[in-house]
């Protein structure tokens, strides 16, 4: 029988159910994530994952606020960064999310991987919103479909992946953040493939709703940009991640110059979501080549004076 989850309270930093050891390996991985930050975690992922080998396997449930709660295995170099309670996973999405509590809008949390964004959009301090969480692994999805458990099922979980087209594909990949259809994939999970307006075909969203698509789909995001034309033109605002390691910026240049949307960046520096026209700024934005940059898409005259509100709200933004 499989041990009950350990469990860590992010608010009181409390840890309950951990051993001598584990509560050990608490501490190194925290020690490591608060001195990672400083290199953005270069190297976090592959030690963490090395002390997992010497953890017992069971999971660890994560109480992201009151009234969400995120389970993932213990030891876990993605997400064991959660442990560190000054670390915050993605905080330009959280910036809109937050913002965002008051709207009636869906989340489409495509490469949903166990499910984090779902979890909290759906949570009573983000504004209880309708998610569908959308993930292909076999591997994956699992602890996505017991993430919606353990939060009362609040949102819905669909495996599959998002390309062009309805259809099929192969996934795979080393490491459970970074599985891909994307290339020649023919040792890996064949994998049913849905394009974002199928959605809108098979009645899961409305098109005349609001949408936060969250696009992390590990280098298929222009055929998933080109599956989604009739999303796209909806009040909808694309999240979608622009790769470290690409000098050329390319989602960012394909929203840009093949898409109807304007392209939106945070930009530390002016600590605002500035809109783009010139893809230079990336070049100053993107300082590590080994994490991703979440750029934003939209073409929603509602959700951009949205975003020029919240740029106007300095007691919003995050520090």
């Amino acid at each position: 029988m499989a041990q009950a989850p350990i469990q860590f309270d992010r608010a009181s930093g409390v840890l309950a159910g951990a051993n001598a050891w584990e509560r050990l390996a608490a501490v190194a991985l925290v020690l490591g994530s608060k001195v990672g930050a400083n290199f953005s975690h270069r190297g976090y992922n592959m030690c963490a994952n090395l002390l997992r080998t010497t953890l017992p396997k069971r999971g660890i449930q994560v109480k992201l606020n009151p009234d969400a709660v995120f389970e993932f295995p213990y030891g876990d170099g993605y997400w064991s960064k959660l442990l560190n309670r000054t670390y915050h996973y993605e905080d330009e999405l959280e910036l809109l999310f937050r913002d965002s509590a008051d709207v009636d809008y869906t989340l489409l949390d495509c490469g949903a991987n166990y499910g984090y964004w779902s979890v909290l959009v759906s949570s009573k301090p983000f504004g209880s919103h309708k998610a569908i969480a959308i993930e292909p692994s076999g591997q994956n999805y699992p602890k996505l479909a017991n993430n919606a458990r353990i939060n009362g099922n609040r949102f819905e979980t669909v495996k599959c992946a998002i390309g062009a087209a309805r259809g099929t594909a192969r996934l795979s990949g080393t490491k459970h953040e970074a599985f891909s259809i994307a290339g020649d994939q023919s040792g890996g999970e064949e994998v049913p493939v849905l394009a974002l307006d199928n959605l809108l075909d098979d009645g899961k969203v409305a098109p005349d709703g609001r949408f936060l698509i969250k696009l992390d789909v590990e280098g298929v995001e222009i055929e998933a940009m080109k599956g989604g034309a009739r999303l796209m033109q909806a009040d909808s605002v694309l999240l979608c991640e622009e790769h470290g390691n690409d000098p050329q910026h390319t989602v960012s240049r394909y929203i840009l110059e093949q898409t109807p949307l304007k392209l939106i960046v945070y930009d530390p520096r002016s600590n605002r979501l500035e809109t783009v026209t010139d893809l230079s700024i990336l070049d100053r934005i993107k300082v590590s080549t080994h994490v991703g940059y979440n750029v934003f898409g939209t073409a929603s005259a509602f959700w951009l004076a949205r975003i020029d509100a919240l740029n106007a709200k300095a007691g919003r933004r995050v520090q």
